[in-house]
């Protein structure tokens, strides 16, 4: 390291120099379910540094954490160096990212494009211009030390079961996505760095404080296998993934303007519930505000709880054919297919002509 800058650095900044590898002064372990983010943030805290100084610091110029969603990519560079410099087996480092869900979310994770069921952050520089990130205001107040969970990047992911509230994915007070790697930028004080981490970058808001928005079904056993899913998410125990794979499928249908389709009209007007309006464009429910994604994945589970059934009561009622069902499904699993071709062949025999 430069001896000018190593002189003119704070003493923390400092220490990190002289160690070259070795534990830093303060290596706080990840906390429970925690992002990779979220833990670099309260390293550098703890190291009494701003995060981009930190940042700068420990990996140089030449590698910007910040331009990029890195939990999402989960860079080996970044994982290894969190791994070695707070003694944290590279297991559970690596499991703070959400490469992790491979398998469990998505069936094969890539670098860019859309992650099924992973919330798009939109990163613009080092801005955020979606609402990828959500948060849950009673968690953040009650935690010892704030953080956010994996798991809050997670669509379907709309409930906190254990507070029973709505998880929220911007600032209450001026509506801007959460991004809490902004929130130091001229503000930073060692004293006030927990707090830090529930500032909106913006305005300053305390998102700790925001209200909590009780949780609203439109059925009562849809509502509970709801929260029954988001618990099993952050237990690691969620159901298979090819039901994930078929509830993603019938989200994408209801948010779809194709003509002839009307599959979410026909759930809504069953459950006696609002309608979304139809959107231009083609956008995913990783990309939809959280009570767009709530109602979607109400209107999707209402359905998985008697697919057959209910796909083919949609059919009767003309809300769609079954050729939507289909549409732009890679690899869908073998039960949905024979469930789809039972469909194929009744249409087939109400389309063939009567004998004379």
């Amino acid at each position: 390291m430069d001896t000018t800058l190593r002189a003119a650095a704070p003493s923390g900044a400092r220490a990190l120099m002289d160690l070259s590898g070795e534990l830093w002064p303060a290596h706080p372990k990840p906390l429970p379910d925690e992002l990779l983010s979220s833990w670099l943030m309260r390293t550098a805290y703890a190291n009494g540094l701003r995060l981009q100084t930190f940042g700068n610091l420990i990996f140089g110029g030449r590698r910007q954490v910040w331009n990029r969603d890195i939990d999402r990519l989960g860079p080996t560079w970044l994982v290894t160096t969190m791994a070695a410099c707070t003694g944290t087996p590279w297991h559970i480092a690596y499991g703070t990212t959400l490469r992790t869900f491979e398998g469990v979310l998505f069936r094969r994770f890539r670098v860019s494009g859309v992650l099924q069921w992973i919330q798009t952050l939109q990163v613009y520089h080092r801005k955020r211009q979606g609402y990828g990130l959500q948060y849950c205001p009673t968690c953040l107040r009650e935690d010892a030390e704030p953080y956010y969970r994996r798991s809050w990047r997670v669509s379907f992911n709309t409930i906190c079961p254990q507070h029973r509230c709505m998880l929220l994915d911007r600032c209450p007070e001026c509506k801007i996505g959460v991004a809490f790697h902004r929130t130091d930028i001229g503000k930073y004080s060692a004293n006030a760095s927990g707090r830090l981490m529930v500032a909106c970058h913006r305005c300053g808001k305390d998102l700790s404080t925001s209200d909590a928005i009780s949780v609203r079904g439109y059925d009562e056993a849809t509502l509970g296998a709801h929260v029954e899913l988001c618990l099993a998410l952050q237990r690691g125990l969620g159901p298979p993934l090819e039901r994930l794979d078929v509830m993603h499928h019938l989200c994408r249908l209801m948010l779809g303007s194709t003509a002839h389709l009307q599959l979410q009209e026909f759930v809504a007007k069953k459950l006696d519930a609002p309608t979304v309006p139809r959107s231009l464009r083609r956008t995913g429910i990783e990309s939809r505000p959280f009570w767009e994604r709530h109602h979607f994945i109400q209107l999707a589970m209402w359905l998985m709880a008697d697919l057959e059934a209910k796909l083919t009561s949609a059919r009767d009622a003309k809300a769609l054919r079954y050729l939507h069902l289909k549409r732009d499904f890679v690899d869908p699993p073998p039960w949905y297919e024979e469930l789809v071709s039972r469909f194929e062949r009744r249409a087939g025999a109400v389309a063939a002509p009567r004998p004379s």
